[in-house]
């Protein structure tokens, strides 16, 4: 009777320990989504997304998480005008018809209680393909603002924009895109 006792406290107990999961929402001022790619093998454009909505939900004790993450694709900005509604267009992005890209995230990797990769699917232009992000920078830290913890990096991975369907200007233009995401989430 004692040791059946003992072995419910037990079960109990892991259960509680298993269920430490804590979400955090995106914070839009210091969250950026950013791409780098060569241009016919000279310099590099670039430009952000400056729309950006989701939340991550993590769990230390498990080493699991999961992310989900919108990126409106009618807020890119390069800094000219006529670049971003090229981007828009038909031969990039097609914002006007897939508005929006999501990377959801179900695959965390940890060093202790530092995220240090996250793996799932980024969707862009209705296709979904397998992405990793790694992290270079991963934190939390209470927000003396907010008063609410707040946990973040500097994530990033190359995509091969044909896998996507875009592949107007290649070879000229590579394949290999960079995105560079800075992310910071606030505990909810």
């Amino acid at each position: 009777m004692k040791t059946l006792a003992l072995t419910a406290a037990l079960l109990a107990t892991a259960g509680l320990a298993h269920a430490e999961t804590t979400t955090y929402n995106v914070e839009p001022s210091h969250t950026y989504v950013t791409f780098e790619v060569r241009h016919f093998g000279t310099s590099t454009n670039r430009g952000r997304f400056d729309k950006k909505e989701g939340s991550v939900t993590i769990d230390r004790a498990a080493k699991s998480g999961k992310a989900d993450i919108s990126i409106d694709m009618t807020s890119i900005s390069t800094g000219l005008a006529l670049f971003d509604t090229h981007l828009k267009g038909e031969n990039f992005f097609k914002a006007k018809d897939f508005p929006t890209a999501r990377f959801v995230g179900d695959k965390f990797s940890f060093d202790g209680d530092k995220v240090t990769a996250v793996a799932g699917t980024l969707t862009l232009l209705g296709k979904t393909q397998p992405v990793t992000l790694t992290a270079a920078h991963y934190n939390c830290y209470e927000n003396p603002m907010l008063k609410r913890e707040v946990c973040g990096g500097d994530f990033e991975t190359t995509i091969q924009r044909s896998a996507y369907g875009m592949s107007y200007g290649l070879p000229g233009i590579p394949d290999d895109i960079r995105l560079l995401i800075q992310i910071e989430a606030v505990k909810q």
